[in-house]
């Protein structure tokens, strides 16, 4: 995966934000985060948003190569 980060627009954030709120008040307070990213990019998903679980990151610190800031799930 080649692919550049890009800023995104105001819609973008409020369609994400307003996702995250609708996989709130379902599932409720208490799950594991894991259980949250997959219900949240399921949602983005069916409003038509393009978008993966942790991409595959690098990191830099200094210089140095940190390995990968972020794993695909």
């Amino acid at each position: 995966m080649d692919e550049k980060l890009v800023d995104c627009d105001e819609d973008l954030w409020e369609a994400v934000i307003g996702a995250a709120i609708v996989v709130h008040r379902e599932l409720g307070p208490g799950l594991l985060e894991s259980v949250y990213e997959k219900a949240l990019l399921f949602e983005v998903c069916d409003k038509g948003i393009r978008a993966q679980g942790q991409v595959e990151i690098p990191a830099f610190y200094r210089g140095h190569d940190l390995g990968l800031g972020f794993r695909r799930t």
